[in-house]
């Protein structure tokens, strides 16, 4: 008897999206096999296909945001059993490497390592999909959290929280955040849950422009209307920010970032560098290089554990992602045109969630 066949959504090659079969796969003992219950595009499946930033990829079956059934675990897995609701977070590390054990876990076994689904192995759009070392990186869903919501917790939630703690985001502290797409949108939150006591967002899109606001941003800035640091500048009457959050943009938004922070300031990046080959770094801004502006960079942390802390944000009513899910689908067949909104990004979009249960 042959194995068992399934479908998935994946990157057929460059620029080229669709739909394949592949066998499910086997679950070792310590891993889990699960089936999404709601599943959503990131801007990284777009990056990852369209601007070839991870180098070529064949058949790879995509995305790696997912709220999930457990179906079948390894004979080693102590605390999920088939049926359970699960949070499936992006980044899913191999607990035992010395990477791991350096709290670097996101590059666990190499760089960027931990992010295994949709660029190290086959992501989660699809019938089944593979979770390594289960007890470490899937969650328990509260019952409380609906798993559409839940999906926002894989990814967005984590990553732009993790510009706030790379940026140590304290009371009353001037932020900038540059970009605020989904994931921009939570570096706002988490500024405001930290103390940030004022936050500028940059951004151009009136839907994310009305959200930010909601999450707690005291000033917009859109860069149609002139550079965006003498408009901060211009706010501040000439202060430099104390932090600054990079949530979009390229490798050229340094340049602004460093010219806007403060000397001993820092200047965090989360977002998904996709094309060049060099980040831009003005000299004189830095001090020449020996200003104590501090640029960190970082990939959001996964495990089990960020994952429970962050639903009780949920749970207990101190984060609302709803308006972060402006579209909603209901057949697997629309993983396609909800990938191609998160490319084009339409005016009214900020995520779309595929329901799948």
């Amino acid at each position: 008897m042959g194995k068992k066949k399934m479908k998935g959504f994946a990157m057929l090659g460059f620029d080229t999206v669709g739909w394949i079969e592949k066998d499910v796969p086997e679950v070792g003992p310590l891993d889990a096999l699960c089936k999404p219950l709601a599943v959503s595009p990131c801007t990284s499946d777009v990056h990852t296909v369209w601007e070839r930033a991870l180098g070529e990829r064949s058949d790879l079956i995509l995305g790696h945001e997912a709220s999930a059934e457990v179906v079948e675990v390894g004979a080693l897995v102590k605390d999920f059993k088939p049926g359970d609701k699960v949070i499936v977070p992006a980044i899913t590390p191999d607990w035992c490497a010395v990477e791991s054990q350096m709290g670097i876990s996101q590059h666990s076994g190499g760089m960027l390592n931990g992010w295994k689904f949709s660029n190290m192995k086959d992501g989660v759009f699809a019938d089944y999909f593979h979770v390594n070392e289960a007890d470490g990186n899937l969650a328990h869903l509260p019952d409380e959290i609906d798993p559409v919501e839940a999906v926002m917790l894989s990814d967005m939630v984590p990553t732009g929280f993790h510009g706030a703690e790379l940026a140590e985001v304290a009371y009353g502290e001037t932020v900038t955040v540059i970009g605020i797409g989904p994931v921009g949108l939570m570096a706002v939150a988490g500024s405001v849950l930290r103390g940030a006591g004022r936050v500028f967002a940059v951004g151009s899109r009136e839907k994310c422009r009305e959200v930010a606001i909601g999450y707690g941003a005291t000033d917009l800035i859109d860069y149609h209307d002139g550079d965006i640091v003498d408009q901060i500048l211009d706010k501040t009457h000439g202060a430099y920010v104390d932090k600054v959050i990079i949530a979009g943009g390229d490798v050229n938004t340094f340049d602004q970032a460093v010219r806007m922070v403060r000397r001993g300031g820092i200047v965090s990046n989360i977002n998904y560098l996709g094309t060049g080959d060099y980040i831009k770094i003005p000299r004189v801004e830095w001090g020449l290089g020996m200003g104590h502006i501090r640029i960190a960079g970082g990939l959001m942390p996964g495990g089990r554990k960020n994952m429970e802390y962050l639903s009780k944000l949920l749970v207990h009513g101190r984060l609302d992602v709803k308006p972060l899910l402006t579209h909603r689908f209901h057949k697997f067949e629309d993983l396609e045109q909800a990938l191609l909104m998160m490319k084009d990004k339409t005016p009214d979009l900020i995520k779309p969630v595929v329901t799948l249960a």
